[in-house]
């Protein structure tokens, strides 16, 4: 059911959208002033074939001035100086187009402390600063589940503690059983598993099962259908680490032996898996080592990048729904 209502207002959405351009000509409502109806239509196509999908994560990062009483900040953008990146025209979504986006929806992030940290972006997006400081809180105690409300625009945010990528599989079948499905699903696994396993074969089998069972979860007797996405590891600062531990298992190269098993496991889209990957790495590569604290969790910029190019990804691929 809460598939249908974002269906339903995701194609009144752009069925407004296209009739205010008609009638007016260029001009959008200030309300959705940010979403361009044109490349929206020209990156329509299915499954996330659209060639935009491979310049999403184009973006750089700047710094704004520095003052005397506070340290540089970083902003981004995507590079317009690429002549592909700017005819995709991704737009970065502020409140009121996301809330659209989301509204009345079921959203899950599952997966270890990047993930969630990806959640407490995409909140700050639709929430208001208070509620979002109080789940801060929350989310302090480690390693549980969370769930929260946003009453203003109806959507239910489940944070799943699935550390483990055996974990995930675990979780599609309980929403197969349950046949409760959410409309967004952004999982994100593996650093648990070179931290305390270290066994390349059992990570590589646990991906392939999370791969068989994304794709009963993805069946096409299923009127609509999840988005779904991969949130990847980050950029390991080894230096940084605060435990000899850490610095032993979470090393750049092992975590490039465990990033080329996911494309192997063909669970990611580019690889002809359901996911779509959210480049965690290349994104807190190109912030640096001073975007970090602790060698492993980077600042919030990072996780609202990945925020960004989930969104437009779902843009691209609502507009085929809705207009072919």
């Amino acid at each position: 059911m809460a598939w249908w209502h974002m269906s339903l207002n995701k194609t009144v959405f752009f069925i407004c959208v296209l009739f205010i351009i008609l009638s007016v000509g260029v001009h959008f409502t200030p309300n959705f002033s940010s979403i361009s109806i044109i490349s929206l239509l020209n990156g329509a196509s299915p499954n996330y074939r659209n060639p935009c999908i491979d310049f999403l994560h184009s973006i750089e990062y700047k710094n704004r001035t520095e003052c005397a009483d506070r340290p540089v900040e970083k902003t981004w953008s995507w590079m317009q100086s690429r002549p592909r990146v700017a005819t995709c025209e991704f737009k970065k979504l502020k409140k009121p187009d996301a809330s659209v986006m989301l509204n009345r929806s079921w959203v899950v992030f599952a997966g270890d402390s990047q993930t969630r940290l990806g959640m407490i972006s995409l909140l700050k997006l639709v929430e208001l600063p208070e509620r979002v400081r109080k789940v801060r809180e929350d989310l302090a105690k480690l390693h549980t589940d969370y769930s929260t409300f946003v009453d203003s625009i109806g959507m239910k945010l489940d944070f799943k503690w699935k550390p483990y990528v055996r974990r995930l599989s675990k979780l599609m079948l309980e929403f197969k059983k349950n046949k409760k499905y959410p409309d967004i699903i952004v999982m994100g696994a593996g650093l648990w598993d070179m931290l305390y396993e270290n066994n390349v074969s059992d990570y590589d089998a646990s991906l392939r099962g999370l791969r068989n069972s994304l794709q009963d979860l993805n069946s096409k007797d299923r009127r609509v259908q999840p988005h779904l996405f991969w949130l990847g590891m980050p950029t390991l600062i080894n230096s940084k680490l605060k435990t000899e531990e850490k610095r032993h298992n979470l090393t750049e190269p092992r975590r490039i032996r465990y990033d080329n098993t996911v494309n192997g496991s063909k669970l990611l889209n580019k690889f002809g898996g359901p996911c779509l990957k959210l480049d965690i790495q290349l994104l807190s590569e190109l912030c640096g080592p001073q975007c970090t604290k602790d060698g492993l969790h980077y600042d919030e910029i990072v996780y609202d990048i990945a925020i960004q190019i989930m969104l437009n990804a779902m843009l691209i691929e609502s507009t085929h729904k809705t207009h072919f």
